[in-house]
């Protein structure tokens, strides 16, 4: 086996971030599957706690605190953590830089994107959890934040599913 496609051993904080659509959780459950890591999801929490259709923002930071909380438990118990979620703010981001620095443990971003199009046929059907349609995308596109930090960024409409769990490993052992 290529060597840098190994499956880190230390427990590492991965955040797959991007637009809505854009197959975020498609990235997310394959790489948490891959490494045997959770795979914390703010969409399933949403539902979770009853706040679906809540988007205001102290429900949104509601629901990042639910998701710090829970990676922070994984963490004590030496896990990696795989996060899914928009993370389209700086404000939403730093908590998670905050957290890996106090573990003294990797951040690893990966941004999952898609072209506008593609967007547009996957959030006109029904999914199980996630309620954004085409106008949240545009919203969310117009406030999003970009990352200054080094991050990989994949592309859900022109690679395989295998090929961009092939990157991430090799980007989170880097």
């Amino acid at each position: 086996m290529d060597p840098r496609t190994v499956k880190p051993v230390s427990p590492s904080l991965v955040v797959v971030f991007g637009l809505p659509g854009t197959g975020k959780t498609t990235v997310a459950r394959a790489l948490s599957g891959e490494l045997g890591w959770m795979h914390l999801n703010t969409d399933v929490l949403r539902t979770e706690l009853g706040k679906r259709q809540q988007y205001d923002e102290q429900t949104k930071a509601g629901i990042y605190k639910q998701i710090l909380d829970r990676s922070e438990r994984e963490l004590e118990n030496k896990n990696g953590v795989v996060l899914d979620g928009t993370f389209y703010k700086g404000a939403l981001r730093e908590p998670f830089v905050q957290l890996a620095g106090r573990f003294g443990i990797p951040l690893k971003w990966i941004e999952v994107v898609a072209a506008q199009e593609v967007v547009r046929n996957r959030v006109g059907g029904k999914r199980p959890y996630s309620e954004a349609d085409f106008q949240v995308y545009k919203k969310i596109k117009n406030e999003f934040e970009s990352l200054k930090e080094s991050h990989l960024i994949v592309f859900t409409d022109r690679e395989e599913l295998p090929e961009i769990i092939r990157k991430s490993i090799r980007f989170i052992n880097q």
